[in-house]
């Protein structure tokens, strides 16, 4: 069993077609057919489901995923261990990021990335933060910005980065607009809300919310991006329990942010997620180094972007 056959598995398990998967790792369909068919013969089971349009994991299939990421994710990890010794840092850092995560300008943090370490490549993975946690475990990721997660989600490194309220945002012709002094969180029942897939950030701190407070809601329009849930809002299809920041947005203006009345206060927090310091690769030490500001190069960080 070779590392490249590895990654060739990897790729078609993550595109499920195989001529997208040849394109991604550089190979001829043909070529890559035949990697992928010598480790099923090695290991005397189909890792794939195949038929003329799907190309789905078998149960052996899931089982292999797991260790070919870690077993790749060793393997980088020993190269850049190697080349960090010798003065060097290059290879690959893998990054995940939650949709407008809070606390950290991810674009400019990955720019100042590339001008101190202009060899090392940068790969960018925008997934919700179950998805994050688990790809970090895997070692697919080197280092993820998500939102908060407990203790028994992830027993790893856990760096706080910004922690906001939640407001409800609604259209100015909606009832809420006028409550100046908050909405109470009983009055909430009956609405219609717009939210995220609950794998996102945001969904799991308002359901979170809800569940503390006792109000049972129905999210009747499911989005995966910010923009697509505030125009919703703007055309009165529902309102929305978000981060603050996201009222900040220059999509979100002419919306209405009302802030929750009541002792059950929801907050948004988010974190860096990182494996436990040994396994902290070379490149997620660097990247680590310009987020708390200790190395050079000037990283802006806020909530409000």
């Amino acid at each position: 069993m070779e590392l490249r056959q590895l990654e060739h598995f990897i790729a078609v398990a993550e595109e499920q077609h195989f001529t997208r998967a040849a394109e991604r790792v550089a190979v001829s369909q043909s070529g890559l057919s035949a990697s992928i068919r010598s480790l099923e013969q090695e290991l005397k089971t189909p890792l794939f489901s195949r038929t003329t349009r799907t190309v789905r994991l078998t149960e052996a299939g899931r089982a292999l995923l797991v260790e070919a990421e870690r077993t790749l994710a060793g393997a980088r990890a020993a190269r850049d261990a190697v080349d960090a010794v010798r003065g060097l840092l290059r290879g690959t850092l893998t990054v995940g990021v939650e949709q407008c995560v809070a606390g950290v300008r991810v674009p400019q943090l990955l720019a100042a990335f590339h001008r101190t370490h202009p060899q090392m490549e940068i790969r960018l993975r925008q997934e919700g933060t179950t998805s994050l946690v688990n790809g970090v475990a895997g070692g697919r990721l080197d280092v993820a910005f998500a939102a908060a997660v407990s203790a028994a989600e992830w027993r790893g490194e856990l760096i706080p980065l910004a922690r906001e309220r939640m407001v409800v945002l609604c259209a100015p012709g909606h009832r809420f607009a006028r409550a100046a002094d908050g909405v109470a969180w009983d009055e909430l029942t009956g609405e219609s809300f717009i939210d995220f897939h609950p794998d996102w950030g945001p969904r799991r701190a308002a359901d979170e919310a809800f569940a503390t407070a006792r109000v049972r809601r129905t999210v009747g329009l499911e989005v995966t991006d910010v923009h697509s849930l505030l125009e919703l809002v703007h055309e009165g299809l529902g309102i929305a329990v978000v981060p603050h920041h996201f009222s900040r947005k220059p999509e979100a203006l002419g919306l209405v942010a009302v802030e929750l009345d009541g002792p059950e206060q929801p907050y948004y927090e988010s974190v860096v997620v990182l494996p436990a310091a040994g396994a902290m690769s070379p490149g997620a030490r660097a990247l680590m180094a310009l987020v708390r500001g200790d190395a050079h190069g000037d990283v802006p960080s806020d909530a409000g972007h």
